[in-house]
């Protein structure tokens, strides 16, 4: 390899600088500066877990729409409800059952909540996670790495993995059916449901209308409406006759906890990688532009050249 002149150096220099500022926009798209907090509006679904009789007909509605297996058994089952379940791969929602002291037994529907200020999305090295404009919490499995960060950053422990698929393996949870509500369609759960124990619209108005049932039925409802504040909001709203904590939710703060990670990650990203990208990329040019250095044998302790090492054994 012949000595590269000072132009080609230059050159080279420049392409990866831009190369490398390049990938710190991409980055900083994906962790803050690009699609992160969701619209001041968002889409969103109301439920009302004072009405949900467990039937399930929720869960064989978003498996019919998102192509995934059927259900092995009878869906009336009710012996799915003798152990507290999570989505899976196979299934993006769940319904589970608890009977707290002093009360009937309430039906609860697990599925992602679609937070307005999600944690996945800003978790996402690659921008495989998206908060659409309706505020949908979209997944693009062709960027997808299989990192990860998204099932640790989710402070409700919703997105799944099929870690069966070594060779195709995807991040799975509910999209809040983006494809049917693009087509002016309801999320199939909530058309699916026999009792309008989910109510689909715009946030706002839900919000309006869970503080209107709770008005005229205080007797009826906790004083709360869970998703309105928790992890800085969310488009999926709940709801219920006892205490959310005494039913499987988690009781959490009203700051996202992407307010904490995106400020670290921004310092790492704008003030890390970038600097030490380019002196990478210098030192590179540099050894590959002195091929004497490279190509210069080794030399023992007295200056002559080293011994080849000896053969190792058969």
């Amino acid at each position: 390899m012949g000595q590269l002149d000072r132009r080609h150096f230059l050159r080279q220099v420049g392409c990866l600088t831009a190369a490398g500022a390049a990938a710190g926009a991409q980055a900083l798209a994906s962790t803050g500066e690009g699609r992160r907090v969701g619209p001041a509006d968002p889409n969103g679904v109301l439920v009302d877990l004072s009405l949900c009789i467990g039937c399930r007909m929720c869960e064989h509605a978003c498996k019919q729409a998102n192509n995934l297996p059927p259900e092995s058994g009878d869906i009336g089952n009710q012996d799915v409800f003798a152990t507290a379940r999570r989505p899976t791969p196979d299934a993006h929602t769940v319904i589970n059952a608890y009977t707290p002291p002093g009360s009937d037994t309430v039906y609860t529907k697990s599925n992602c909540l679609h937070c307005q200020h999600a944690s996945c999305v800003s978790a996402c090295i690659v921008g495989a996670l998206r908060k659409q404009d309706d505020g949908a919490v979209t997944y693009d499995a062709w960027k997808c790495i299989g990192c990860r960060y998204c099932m640790v950053a989710c402070p409700f422990q919703i997105p799944t993995y099929t870690y069966d698929k070594a060779f195709t393996p995807l991040v799975r949870k509910c999209e809040l059916c983006k494809e049917r509500t693009s087509a002016g369609k309801l999320p199939a759960c909530v058309a699916a449901c026999p009792r309008q124990t989910m109510v689909y619209g715009k946030r706002r108005e839900l919000l309006e209308l869970a503080r209107e049932r709770i008005r005229k039925r205080p007797e009826a409802y906790v004083d709360h409406v869970y998703g309105e504040h928790e992890v800085g909001g969310t488009s999926w709203l709940y709801l219920s006759p006892v205490p959310f904590e005494q039913v499987g939710f988690l009781k959490l703060g009203s700051e996202s906890p992407a307010a904490l990670t995106e400020t670290i990650q921004h310092g790492v990203f704008k003030m890390g990688l970038p600097p030490l990208a380019l002196a990478g990329a210098l030192g590179a040019i540099m050894y590959a532009a002195d091929p004497q250095r490279r190509a210069a044998p080794a030399s023992d302790a007295h200056g002559g050249p080293a011994a080849a090492a000896p053969p190792l054994p058969a």
